[in-house]
């Protein structure tokens, strides 16, 4: 990390809530509360403002929940680290979110000294998940498996999309990978997009499970 802390942007409609998180990261040189809301619609408009480093966004609210509020931020094209922060462990909640451009989900449960790694390794670009919830993960994605004539294809595979799938594997986002290649994020994206369709999956979060299920790394 570098000398400036990350950013945080909270969004979540309990006070007390918000209240303890902040008080958590305030402890964090490393990391630092840029602001925070207590509806979605109020987030968004304070996430396109201020584009924190890392969004830490509830999945159910009023009015507009997580999922929606994920879409539209993704829409605007922000560069923020988005993380659902949630008590719902259903496995569609989980995939919707990840399908939906989230960068995490985290359980509310989870021991704060832990949460407070997790949006650390959030924060400098690694993709974050309870570990509770990555073996549902990987059950969820497994039933909903290409047809057996579109298996991944990782022979097809060049030796540069080799490298950033691996990459991905381990959480990179495409800053970091670019920064770890000496690319650029444009090249990466072209690379990551060509590979999804060489490899049948939708969303890097299939490819990071697939290639760990798969022994590739």
């Amino acid at each position: 990390m570098t000398d400036v802390p990350a950013s945080i942007l909270l969004i979540d409609d309990h006070p007390l809530l918000r209240q303890g998180i902040k008080q958590l990261i305030e402890m964090e040189p490393a990391m630092t509360v840029a602001g925070e809301a207590s509806n979605a619609p109020d987030g968004v408009r304070q996430a396109l403002e201020i584009e924190p480093d890392l969004i830490l966004l509830d999945l159910n609210m009023p009015d507009m929940n997580g999922i929606e509020a994920l879409k539209q931020l993704r829409a605007e094209n922000i560069s923020s680290r988005i993380v659902i922060f949630t008590v719902s462990d259903h496995e569609d909640d989980v995939v919707d979110a990840l399908r939906a451009g989230a960068d995490g989900y985290l359980l509310k449960d989870m021991e704060p000294l832990d949460m407070i790694d997790q949006l650390k390794q959030a924060a400098v670009g690694k993709m974050v998940i309870s570990d509770k919830l990555t073996t549902l993960l990987a059950q969820a994605l497994r039933s909903q498996k290409a047809p057996v004539e579109a298996k991944p294809d990782y022979e097809s595979l060049t030796p540069r999309e080799r490298d950033i799938l691996k990459l991905i594997a381990d959480g990179l986002s495409n800053k970091m990978i670019g920064r770890r290649l000496d690319i650029s994020d444009g090249t990466v994206k072209v690379h990551v997009k060509h590979l999804l369709k060489k490899l049948n999956l939708r969303s890097r979060v299939e490819v990071a499970v697939w290639a760990v299920e798969e022994g590739v790394r």
